[in-house]
């Protein structure tokens, strides 16, 4: 059986293989088939320069997988999963001052410390009346709209 698929399987076998490999990988996302793929095309590589038996062939393409693998996951691991572009780096800690009256469920204005998604002046909503001057948090971004909260401002003793 080896010595049927040393003679049966040739180089360009590994390297569609390792090309399907790294297609399906763009589907899952996980890194892991990449390394399969990977190594399936040095395998290819190798194949056309040394032939070497198929269970070698196995063999090195499994220990170049988990290489592969290994060294994929080192390199992004330290890479961010949530993207932030075109967001602002506000936080719900991010401290504003009302300049126009925010009623009970209607809109006023606030201006913010620090810009928020770019802009310091804001309309905004809040559950409970709040007065010109007084400061406030966001509780949420919605779309065009912040929807705020009093702050609580915590006095020194």
């Amino acid at each position: 059986m080896v010595e049927f698929l040393t003679q049966n399987i040739v180089w360009w076998h590994w390297i569609v293989l390792g090309i399907l490999l790294i297609i399906a990988e763009m589907g899952t996302g996980t890194f892991i088939v990449l390394g399969f793929g990977i190594a399936a095309i040095l395998i290819g590589l190798l194949d056309l320069i040394a032939a070497p038996n198929f269970v070698i062939q196995v063999t090195l393409w499994t220990f170049l997988s988990i290489v592969s693998i290994t060294l994929l996951f080192k390199y992004f691991k330290h890479q961010s999963a949530i993207s932030t572009t075109g967001q602002s780096d506000h936080g719900f800690d991010t401290l504003g001052t009302v300049t126009d009256t925010i009623e009970a469920n209607r809109r006023g204005k606030v201006r913010f410390d620090t810009p928020v998604l770019g802009n310091t002046l804001w309309h905004a909503t809040s559950r409970e009346k709040i007065g010109k001057g007084e400061r406030v948090r966001i509780e949420k971004v919605n779309g065009q709209l912040i929807s705020v909260a009093p702050a609580k401002i915590q006095k020194k003793p």
